[in-house]
Order: C-alpha cells, then structure tokens, then sequence
C-alpha cells in the first residue's frame, strides 16, 4: 500500500543523467556556473526531455539509468547544450 513502510522509491532516472551530463559539459562552457545558473539549466533541459521514471529497490536504479542512458545519450547531449547556451545568453542574477 502506498505510504507504508516501502523499500521501492519513485526515480526520474532523467534528472540524474542530465545533471551528470550537465556536470561534464558545463566545465567546457564559458559561462557562469554558479548554483542558481546551473538549476536553470537543469530545469531547461528537463523541460525538453521526457522523463524516465522507475520504482526501483536501493541499487537497481543503477542498471536502469545505464540501460536509459544508452537510448538517449545523444538527445540528452542535445538538450544540455541548447540550455546552457540559453542561461548563458541572459541568466536570471
């Protein structure tokens, strides 16, 4: 039953591959990096993309996020980049 003592949790296992992603391609951006900018990106991106839920048990979601990965690396890559270009242009601070 929903609520009770659980060990599955619900994952966006989208939002983990775009903040690694994120934290790999923002090193070779020329832009700001602090916190708030890259929320913005984040949130740009995964805007952009649709997310990639799973109930998992603690250390599935690992091999989960591998096989999602595969598929949609590129749009990810994509995504990433199209948002740090748009904070970049005009961030929020």
């Amino acid at each position: 039953m929903l609520g009770e003592r659980s060990m599955k949790k619900i994952t966006n296992c989208m939002e983990i591959s775009v903040k690694e992603c994120l934290d790999k391609l923002i090193e070779e951006s020329n832009g700001c990096k602090c916190e708030k900018c890259r929320y913005d990106m984040m949130a740009i991106a995964l805007n952009n993309l649709k997310p990639y839920y799973v109930t998992t048990h603690l250390g599935e979601v690992i091999t989960k996020i591998k096989n999602m990965e595969q598929q949609s690396e590129a749009n990810i890559v994509v995504e990433v980049t199209k948002a740090i270009k748009k904070v970049h242009m005009s961030p929020k601070h």
